[in-house]
């Protein structure tokens, strides 16, 4: 018998009294008992192959054995995601974004980008990069804008801290501070120079739109027939379906209304449903003869504080301003008790009488 436990040594195990007195009652040696059961799993582990394991473990595992409670936890870690290939591992960021946070597929598709540049810079694989690596990358981005900065740095948090679920190497990382600039803000002299060297009707409709609507950029570049009442000459954007921004209606005055009629019945057919179906270049480079004709820098942002300008100036509420322009009211009572149908928006915006080319 001495011979026997030679080989055998004490082990604590915490179990559930009421199990223990039921196992006593049946004659159980609980010590043997569990020294076959054991052995039993041992060899069953050692038959599977080893990529097999993983998947069968929890099986095995809930039959046999049950979690070690009095065992100190281990650290916490993120959870890895598998995936075969770079392009469904983006695919995966990109729906990540689109159902499970709510932004919108120019978001989603922003930084997907920003996450092929950062790959492409580090040359690894995603579950290789460290803080240092990712410290690297922003590094390279010294010299650009802070919201170009900021831009990297919001893609990196998303997929990082919300997709693979690992904080920790993007943490320490701060968003640039913002300095405030007081805006300025072209005059209406400006205005009529630079459109006068604009050179086609596109072009002129474009720029005529966004000065007398206040819409933002994609706004109007998104625009289908279906999003505008050209009878009451108001615009409806439908192009957001995220969380950071948001839009009303807003209207456009006769003078667009007439360059805009115009530039339809000269447009060529289109497979886009847009009414201004243009390439990647030409959103990047808008209105770049007219910049280079004038050298003024008159951008789609730079006319919606014009519109915004003016409309304070002609004595327009900010809580409408704010309606025409798609933002949120800040005031509670703005919210909830004004009225931004639109009818009454339509009476406000008549009021103030838009004129530029007169």
């Amino acid at each position: 018998m001495q011979t026997q436990l030679s080989n055998k040594c004490n082990l604590v195990l915490y179990l559930d009294k009421e199990l223990i007195q039921k196992s006593k009652d049946l004659g159980f040696n609980l010590s043997k008992t569990f020294e076959n059961h054991l052995k039993q799993l041992i060899i069953q582990f050692t038959r599977i192959k080893t990529e097999n394991i993983f998947n069968l473990k929890n099986s095995i595992i809930g039959k046999w054995a049950e979690p070690e409670l009095n065992r100190r936890p281990l650290a916490r870690k993120g959870t890895v995601l598998a995936f075969k290939n770079q392009e469904e591992m983006l695919g995966r960021f990109r729906d990540f974004q689109l159902v499970d946070l709510r932004r919108s597929k120019r978001t989603a598709y922003e930084k997907v980008w920003w996450i092929k540049r950062v790959l492409k810079f580090l040359n690894k694989n995603p579950c290789e990069i460290s803080r240092d690596d990712l410290r690297l990358f922003l590094k390279s981005l010294d010299g650009y804008s802070r919201s170009h900065y900021k831009n990297a740095l919001m893609a990196l948090k998303v997929f990082f801290r919300d997709f693979l679920q690992k904080p920790e190497l993007v943490s320490s990382f701060k968003f640039p501070h913002r300095v405030f600039k007081p805006k300025q803000i072209v005059t209406k002299e400006q205005i009529r120079v630079f459109y006068g060297a604009l050179d086609t009707t596109k072009e002129k409709a474009l720029f005529l739109l966004y000065a007398t609507s206040g819409l933002r950029r994609q706004e109007i570049l998104t625009l289908t027939p279906e999003d505008v009442d050209f009878e009451k000459r108001m615009i409806t954007p439908s192009n957001h379906l995220g969380e950071t921004k948001k839009s009303w209606v807003s209207f456009y005055n006769q003078e667009a209304e007439q360059v805009l009629n115009k530039y339809l019945s000269e447009k060529k057919k289109s497979r886009s449903k847009r009414l201004f179906p243009m390439q990647r270049h030409e959103d990047v480079e808008l209105w770049k003869t007219a910049k280079e004709k004038t050298g003024a820098n008159i951008t789609p942002q730079k006319l919606r504080q014009w519109f915004c300008q003016e409309m304070i100036n002609q004595g327009t509420s900010e809580t409408y301003v704010d309606a025409f322009c798609g933002r949120v009211p800040k005031s509670v009572l703005a919210r909830h008790y004004t009225d931004f149908s639109s009818v009454k928006l339509l009476k406000i915006y008549e009021n103030t009488r838009f004129q530029i080319l007169s």
